[in-house]
């Protein structure tokens, strides 16, 4: 009789422990279809445009990506299909930069990249804006880097 309860004890707990709350996941970002890029309207982004827009407009002919970081923290990875103009470079490099396109400047966390973009505005360039959160916040989405 006692095995029986001791049995019967041990079943029900397996039992119970089996109905208990789901492992949550992370969110895995969804690769955007090459139909979906033109979803978005590029005239209209705001200054701080948020890393699930960019991964949206990532591909499109009429948008460049620049990576202001340092060589060393590039190399480490990027974001696929960004150009490296170092911060410190900006100024001299100007030519390189396209004012026929959407620039959006990106860095680690979007602290330089929104320095970048406020000092390519102040010199003329009126369609720039500022990854929000930089590579942290693409990195948290689960976006795709390369090294």
């Amino acid at each position: 009789m006692k095995r029986l309860f001791v049995l019967l004890l041990i079943v029900s707990t397996f039992t119970l422990a089996s109905c208990g709350t789901p492992v949550m996941t992370a969110p895995v970002a969804p690769d955007i279809a090459q139909s979906q890029l033109n979803i978005i309207d590029v005239a209209n982004l705001p200054f701080n445009v948020d890393v699930a827009t960019v991964r949206a407009l990532q591909g499109r002919d009429d948008v460049v990506l620049i990576d202001v970081r340092e060589p060393e923290e590039y190399a480490a990875g990027y974001i696929p299909g960004v150009r490296l103009i170092p911060m410190g470079e900006v100024p001299s490099r100007l030519n390189e930069i396209p004012t026929d396109k959407t620039v959006i400047v990106t860095c680690r966390s979007g602290n330089r990249s929104g320095q970048i973009t406020d000092f390519l505005r102040r010199n003329g360039f009126t369609r720039v804006h500022n990854m929000q959160g930089g590579l942290l916040a693409w990195q948290r989405a689960g976006y795709p880097v390369e090294k």
